[in-house]
């Protein structure tokens, strides 16, 4: 991921629509994996909670782009105060930004290199919600997104891509967000379900999904979108970088999804469609900090090891009882972890820049360059999004009630149901719902 401050020097590079185009292309297709992953959540989980689903990944939208245009890119890619965090005063509310200035060494707009990097800050806490579904209150959920976006993904942002962040000077790799993005949403979402504790009837219940075509079609709108992802992250330099990242985001997605399934095959007995979807995100997941760095061979080799590490993951929810409701842990934490330390063995030097990783006759720097980031945004998002939802659980409180949960966290949150089974079977051309009317139960014609 490319990142400085305005260019200024009289040399300084031109405009390119081409180049410009491209990136506001792939802000909108990365804008896409948003509704994408609310789709492939909203269908992983039981009817009575789609809606909750659905809407905890939408709320992010909402929030997240308002805080990015108020402080957000301030913070993550203003001029670095002490390796920690960014800030530029000109940049709050985007005030000093022209439409005519471009960002350092690039030939796009900052307005374009902003609103690409405002979509990746969207979908990073919405990954978060797949952990927690059933549960949460709604509101409490839209004050941790706008709270840890703020304290947690701004900052990380800055540390891993922002000029001066501690990460970006070390050397640490992250092409489109393995350490920033994935790391940094699974090891919240296993700080946040430590907090909160179990769904009712956790082990004990089947909780199915209710839709796979949905969840299907929810992973086919990932992986369109992720190719705006992660060959965007070049910024439309013409240097053949982001052709490779595109290939290897094809490639690596491609050999976990085998992965996953021949593994299930093996362990269970049967090729499934939430397996294929499975397998295929956690391809995406880990070719997304590496997918720069090493060749279609190697990248085989992440999706590979992605798709069976992330297979055998999702199971240790069971052993070690953390409910993560949808995976998030197994497969973003886990995939994000994997992409990132496995460049430290498969960095190829021909790609984003020079280094090579053990394979290639490297030795092991980059692999502890790897370790560095990936343990310290781990650790970091884990213990302060914990707090964060220790603070919101004793104030206003982070769950439903039990009878919501049991009953329902669509009706109770949203008071609406995701299908409209009353017609079913024919019959009457109208229907009569019941319809509560000033604390009254009333018959109203729908």
């Amino acid at each position: 991921m490319a990142s400085a401050a305005i260019t200024l020097a009289a040399d300084a590079p031109t405009l390119s629509a081409a180049n410009t185009g491209f990136m506001l292309i792939c802000s909108a297709l990365v804008l896409l994996m948003t509704p994408g992953l609310a789709f492939f959540y909203g269908g992983m989980v039981r009817v009575k909670s789609t809606l909750n689903m659905l809407m905890m990944s939408f709320i992010s939208i909402g929030i997240v782009t308002i805080l990015w245009v108020l402080y957000g890119f301030s913070l993550a890619f203003g001029t670095d105060k002490g390796s920690l965090i960014g800030w530029n005063s000109g940049w709050v509310g985007l005030s000093d930004i022209g439409t005519a200035d471009l960002w350092d060494g690039y030939t796009i707009p900052i307005l374009a290199f902003m609103v690409f990097q405002m979509m990746f800050a969207i979908i990073t806490p919405a990954l978060i919600s797949g952990a927690l579904a059933d549960r949460v209150k709604f509101t409490a959920w839209a004050l941790f997104v706008a709270l840890w976006a703020t304290i947690v993904y701004f900052p990380v942002a800055h540390w891993v891509w922002g000029a001066g962040g501690w990460a970006f000077e070390l050397g640490v790799i992250d092409f489109a967000g393995g350490t920033a993005v994935h790391i940094n949403a699974g090891a919240a979402a296993l700080g946040v379900i430590l907090v909160i504790g179990k769904r009712v009837g956790f082990k004990k219940d089947p909780m199915r999904p209710h839709s796979l075509p949905l969840v299907m079609l929810g992973a086919g709108l990932l992986w369109f979108g992720w190719f705006g992802f992660n060959a965007g992250s070049w910024l439309g330099n013409d240097d053949g970088v982001g052709s490779l990242m595109f290939v290897n985001t094809q490639v690596a997605t491609a050999a976990a999804m085998l992965a996953w399934l021949a593994y299930e095959k093996i362990r269970h007995g049967a090729f499934t469609t939430l397996g294929a979807a499975s397998g295929a995100v956690a391809g995406l997941v880990a070719i997304t900090p590496s997918g720069g760095a090493v060749s279609p061979i190697g990248a085989i080799a992440v999706g590979v090891i992605a798709g069976l590490l992330c297979a055998m993951a999702v199971g240790l929810k069971y052993k070690f009882g953390y409910d993560d409701s949808l995976d998030v842990v197994g497969v973003h934490l886990v995939g994000g972890v994997v992409g990132s330390l496995l460049i430290g063995f498969f960095a190829s030097g021909k790609g984003q820049s020079d280094v090579q990783g053990l394979f290639y006759g490297g030795g092991l720097d980059q692999f502890w360059k790897q370790c560095a980031g990936v343990f310290a945004v781990l650790g970091y998002s884990l213990v302060v999004s914990a707090v964060l939802a220790f603070l919101l659980d004793k104030t206003i409180g982070m769950r439903v009630s039990e009878d919501d949960e049991i009953a329902g966290i669509d009706q109770a949150e949203h008071a609406e149901t995701a299908y409209d089974f009353s017609g079913a079977g024919g019959g009457a051309a109208r229907t009569s719902v019941t319809a509560a009317v000033g604390g009254e139960s009333k018959k109203v014609d729908a």
